[in-house]
């Protein structure tokens, strides 16, 4: 299996960025379960996207969007001292929506096999 530079660059900043989430920030708005879905890298490396799956309410995930965009600063300064890069790229934090629609799609067909096994 061959991957290119970015793919290689996009695993290393996935595992360092979510390390930092969980184990360096200490804002309070930041809590509950956290992950890092994916990361897709620009090809000149400058520019990151970052998709975040959290568990809660909506509330809940604006809160901690807003503590990420906020603490950005310190997320790429870390980034920089864990991972070698001529440049940091700069960090664009998206919410994931994926997980929760897989979960709310299997609910539904859970729901239609159990209403064609009752009839």
């Amino acid at each position: 299996m061959d991957f290119s530079r970015t793919d290689r660059v996009s695993v290393e900043i996935q595992k360092a960025v979510s390390e930092i989430i969980n184990n360096e920030l200490k804002d309070p708005r930041i809590q509950g379960l956290i992950s890092i879905t994916k990361v897709e890298v620009s090809k000149d490396l400058r520019h990151a996207k970052i998709f975040l799956s959290i568990y809660g309410d909506e509330t809940t995930k604006q809160n901690v969007l807003e503590a990420l965009h906020h603490a950005e600063g310190f997320i790429r300064k870390e980034l920089a001292n864990r991972v070698r890069l001529k440049f940091v790229p700069v960090l664009n934090f998206k919410l994931d929506e994926s997980i929760e629609y897989s979960i709310h799609i299997s609910k539904l067909l859970k729901d239609i096999n159990n209403s064609r096994n009752e009839d």
